[in-house]
């Protein structure tokens, strides 16, 4: 059995082990293997407890096992697997308490960006927001057609864009696991809705103009918008409540170039 053999919506169980449909297109075999899985767990069509073997993998893939259980090994170092000893590999289950670090640290990180972005225009790479543009157009229409298998490919390489323009490799390559752990938390909440537009945020394009127009303060007021969006959007779908949530420390609003401090209790 290929991928290509497998129809997007069959049924999955932990006991049958998983159901894979991207296709291998990256340069390595190693890469491949990783790339494809990582894109079936952000697209939700290889949920949190999906348990299989590298024999398994191979079998699926019709390749040896060498490649993938480097793949497997390499996903399990970014924490996007548990390893079992002897038994195999399992999707973590990502918890509402993990989602909530997730959107602090990715509120925390950007913040950072915006305050770069305050103070060191010139080293801003503007070749790239063309590129960017581009982006934003693919991942809006993804959104708003509520296209859950193309938004998450065009929201990831957005993002990735978006933190490419500050020049900082280290940071992009932060934010786009952050952006992966999300949508393995997001996805599965989604997938199989018709609603799927009302949970997803198509604000790339606007975004994008106010970076194009040097708007600072528009661009902070966006991202913050963003992140608290993400929240309650996520909150509604997991029958969370927010009330008794503090968010005042990560997600509020602060005056153009001057980082907000939390209020002593």
């Amino acid at each position: 059995m290929s991928p290509g053999d497998l129809t997007r919506d069959q049924p999955r169980s932990r006991a049958t082990g998983p159901v894979l449909q991207r296709p291998v297109q990256r340069s390595s075999l190693r890469e491949q293997i990783a790339g494809a899985l990582r894109e079936e767990m952000m697209a939700g069509r290889l949920p949190a407890g999906t348990h299989f073997t590298v024999k398994e993998i191979a079998e699926l893939y019709g390749v040896s096992a060498t490649p993938v259980r480097e793949a497997l090994v390499d996903l399990t170092a970014l924490d996007l697997l548990w390893m079992e000893p002897n038994r195999g590999f399992t999707v973590p289950l990502l918890c509402w308490s993990d989602f909530l670090d997730i959107i602090e640290a990715r509120t925390l990180v950007v913040d950072g960006m915006f305050r770069r972005m305050t103070g060191r225009m010139g080293r801003i790479d503007w070749d790239r927001l063309p590129s960017l543009q581009r982006r934003a157009d693919t991942a809006v229409r993804a959104a708003r057609a509520g296209q859950l298998d193309v938004l998450v490919g065009c929201d990831r390489r957005f993002w990735g864009e978006l933190a490419g323009l500050m020049g900082n490799r280290k940071l992009s390559d932060y934010l786009d696991w952050l952006r992966v752990q999300y949508w393995i938390f997001a996805a599965p909440y989604l997938r199989g809705r018709q609603d799927i537009a009302q949970f997803c945020w198509s604000g790339h394009l606007e975004l994008t103009e106010r970076i194009a127009a040097r708007d600072r303060a528009a661009v902070h007021r966006l991202l913050i918008s963003y992140n608290q969006q993400s929240l309650e959007q996520m909150a509604v779908l997991c029958g969370e409540p927010l009330d008794d949530l503090d968010l005042t420390g990560f997600l509020q609003d602060h005056p153009e170039g001057v980082p907000h401090q939390r209020q002593p209790s």
